[in-house]
């Protein structure tokens, strides 16, 4: 039987928290696990390259979820860390993993295949490989921890691959109304069918400026289709009591 999944997000990397590098990869682990593997994404730190700080939101994030998605640092430069740091945090040997360093080599080929490069097939021993279309370096997973690079489009390439390491869980439906009032008008009947169904839908309200009018999004999301439906009918009917117009798209 499915079972409610969950799974926390660890952005790790100097850049990021500089504002050097905007991230983009949050919102697409988001979405992909939302959607594709019914995992819901409980928690997301943006944390940087020190080892001490990996080692204890790792330790930290894979006891308290399902999973632990990490993206940064997995690269062939001295400031990537992340391999070394998750070797360290479940006192595991962090030395070449044979199939990587293989993969990597038959990729650059032996003259080319540099210090740097070779540091990109150490990770934890144990460790499962995540496969890269793109560009080779290959991903890995060590217990329940599973750890990406931090370019966009080589994450994106690679995250099929992560599915046979999941155990799937509950589809999350959702649904959007886009309602022409301000929060404050609808917050108290909001609120009250939020009370009604908070064991079995989430309900979010989001302003929004559209058409010259501004707006609350009001998104539900839940498991049950049934609940979902049932939701979604009260807060049509809320509109129409209330005489707000609502946004068809």
């Amino acid at each position: 039987m499915k079972k409610k999944v969950n799974a926390a997000i660890l952005i790790i990397g100097n850049e990021i928290l500089s504002g050097r590098t905007q991230d983009k990869n949050i919102a697409f682990l988001c979405n992909w696990l939302n959607t594709k593997c019914g995992i819901t994404v409980r928690e997301v730190r943006i944390i940087p390259d020190v080892q001490k700080t990996i080692v204890d939101n790792i330790l930290l994030l894979s006891k308290k979820f399902n999973y632990v998605f990490t993206t940064g640092g997995i690269g062939p430069t001295h400031d990537d860390i992340t391999a070394q740091s998750i070797s360290k945090a479940f006192k595991v040997k962090y030395e070449y993993h044979p199939e990587a360093y293989e993969i990597l080599e038959r990729y650059y080929g032996k003259k080319k295949f540099n210090d740097g490069r070779k540091k990109m097939a150490k990770m934890p021993r144990g460790a499962k490989l995540i496969y890269n279309p793109s560009s080779a370096a290959p991903g890995f997973i060590t217990k329940n921890v599973l750890s990406l690079p931090g370019v966009p489009s080589i994450l994106n390439s690679m995250i099929e691959n992560c599915k046979r390491f999941l155990l799937k869980g509950l589809k999350i439906h959702s649904k959007t109304i886009n309602l022409f009032t301000v929060e404050s008008n609808i917050s108290k009947q909001l609120g009250l069918i939020q009370k009604k169904n908070k064991k079995f839908v989430d309900i979010g309200s989001y302003p929004f400026f559209r058409l010259g009018k501004i707006g609350v999004a009001i998104v539900t999301r839940s498991t049950s289709l049934n609940k979902l439906k049932q939701v979604n009918k009260d807060l049509l009917n809320l509109a129409v009591l209330n005489k707000i117009k609502i946004l068809k798209i």
